[in-house]
């Protein structure tokens, strides 16, 4: 059943196309989010923070029916056939550039681009009917934590509406370690800032303002940079965490290629 109250939700999307192509490494991330699907119901519409978008400024796509971006290279040819026609929704974009314009965000509408992979790679699992209005809202450049979590507090004037935020990134996102020498063995770096993550995301010990605080500085975790040699896959949960603004409701981890990814689940 719909809450009718808005949820963030942050979740690794896993390598390109791989989770709807049947890649064993992704076999764990695929069921857990056609189970997430499942257990959070479907919501009226889906504002999805993609790892995939940068821009100057934050842009909103505004289109009635985005087409899809493939931005990926080297898959099979049926990487290229996927479809995934989810309608946008003009009116929902239409109030989230009012909610970042009523907190001085910058922001423009975005009446082209289709939806990237970070977009209907976990929706195609989570909602394959393609029957839930999306709308994508860009990363900005920089990368600055403390500007995302601030895009996701903007985002909390919407916390009355049956609305799904997912924050698509990757919890670890290494990507030559998904490959090295030994993949698939207990990772302590990896199982480390993991930890720390879920801690800062959930524990209700930590005042909200620590909790930012950790967020803001999430390069001093255990082994940041080797998680994440550039942070553009981490921020969506910035975005998710402003937004929810108290401690996380539930966490998961699924092991992906042979690493464990983390997901995150607020309510407003």
């Amino acid at each position: 059943m719909p809450s009718h109250r808005a949820r963030a939700l942050y979740i690794p999307h896993g390598g390109g196309p791989l989770p709807l192509l049947g890649d064993p490494g992704h076999a764990e991330l695929a069921g857990g989010l056609r189970g997430l699907g499942r257990d959070l119901g479907r919501p009226s519409a889906v504002l999805v923070v993609s790892a995939h978008w940068e821009e100057a400024e934050v842009r909103v796509t505004t289109g009635a029916a985005p087409a899809l971006l493939y931005d990926y290279y080297g898959f099979p040819e049926e990487a290229y056939r996927i479809r995934y026609p989810a309608p946008g929704d003009p009116a929902l974009a239409g109030r989230v550039l009012e909610a970042l314009a009523a907190t001085g965000i910058p922001a423009r509408p975005e009446p082209e681009r289709g939806f990237d992979h970070g977009v209907f790679v976990p929706l195609a699992l989570m909602y394959p009917d393609a029957d839930v209005p999306c709308v994508q809202v860009s990363l900005v450049r920089g990368l600055d934590p403390a500007a995302h979590l601030e895009l996701g507090r903007a985002l909390s004037a919407l916390a009355g509406e049956d609305l799904l935020i997912l924050g698509s990134g990757f919890s670890f996102h290494n990507m030559r370690e998904f490959f090295a020498g030994g993949a698939g063995s207990l990772d302590p770096r990896n199982e480390a800032f993991q930890d720390w993550l879920s801690e800062t995301c959930a524990s209700a010990d930590l005042p909200a303002g620590e909790r930012d605080r950790r967020l803001e500085n999430w390069e001093r975790a255990p082994h940041a940079r080797y998680c994440h040699p550039r942070e553009e896959h981490l921020l969506p949960l910035h975005v998710c965490a402003g937004f929810g603004g108290r401690p996380a409701l539930k966490t998961w981890s699924w092991t992906v290629l042979g690493k464990r990814a983390s997901a995150v689940l607020w309510e407003a």
